[in-house]
């Protein structure tokens, strides 16, 4: 017993200490997915600034008495503007508090990590990393679509669906997207899905090629809308789904309907819609 204690007991000096700001990964939503660093880290910080998560659950492990701010952002609204978050970080710590900045997914993976690092380095804050499980993966896992299988996808493109702005982004190349082949997982992707699709119909992808819309991923709410790249935008349109949501397009997509039958998934994580 006592080396499986150790296996999932951190040290106490494994947290963040009075004076520094720890970029701590939330995962996609599911409380089950957060890393025990993650949770240990919540449950000793004194502020706590975290992003608008699909899964709320574990803002229950932030101890009593620390102060808890939403500085989420959705769709290219931001009611937080990000410099003023990275000074609310510099000012905690310099308070000497101990802070956490918990953000949805890897704080490295379109996240915004980066530039909060880079903010806090140039304050001369100590900082941390603790990584996460990514959406990027663990959304389509949930929804049982490999984005990597032997004789259909050995690629795999990571992309964002819209700038800071909410446009599409001018410095992806949709076309070469298209002719690469592989799976695309698209972040962010629906509020541009129609300019998306004709990019890459463009650049030759077929239409009748899998496109799989998963909301709310590895939450209760989940809900996977699966379709083609010629029909998706009338067919997201119609499912209305909630946000946040991932688009993974390619052959890799279309294998879900099959292995969700092979290995169902809870019954609170299901909510699987097809459309011709």
């Amino acid at each position: 017993m006592a080396d499986v204690d150790a296996l999932t007991t951190l040290p106490e000096t494994d947290a963040p200490r009075p004076g520094e700001v720890w970029l701590v990964g939330a995962g996609p939503g599911d409380p089950g997915l957060l890393t025990l660093r993650a949770a240990e880290a919540l449950k000793r910080a004194d502020l706590v600034l975290h992003d608008a998560l699909p899964g709320r659950g574990m803002l229950r492990m932030i101890r009593a008495g620390a102060s808890i701010v939403n500085v989420g952002k959705r769709k290219g609204a931001t009611p937080v503007p990000q410099a003023a978050i990275n000074k609310r970080l510099i000012e905690g710590a310099r308070a000497g508090l101990r802070v956490v900045r918990l953000k949805g997914g890897d704080p490295f993976l379109f996240a915004r990590g980066g530039e909060e690092a880079l903010a806090l380095n140039e304050a001369g804050i100590i900082w941390r990393l603790v990584p996460g499980v990514s959406a990027g993966t663990s959304v389509p896992a949930s929804a049982g679509i490999p984005l990597t299988h032997r004789g259909v996808s050995s690629a795999v493109t990571f992309v964002t669906g819209h700038d800071g702005a909410g446009a599409l982004p001018e410095s992806v190349d949709w076309e070469a997207l298209a002719r690469l082949g592989g799976t695309v997982a698209a972040f962010m992707a629906v509020s541009r899905l129609d300019e998306i699709v004709v990019r890459l119909v463009a650049g030759g992808l077929a239409p009748e090629t899998p496109v799989a819309i998963i909301a709310q991923g590895t939450t209760a709410a989940q809900a996977t809308l699966r379709t083609t790249l010629g029909a998706c935008t009338l067919a997201a349109k119609r499912a209305g789904l909630p946000g946040p949501a991932m688009v993974v397009i390619g052959e890799a997509a279309g294998l879900a309907a099959s292995l969700l039958n092979m290995a169902p998934a809870p019954p609170a994580h299901q909510g699987v819609r097809a459309h011709a």
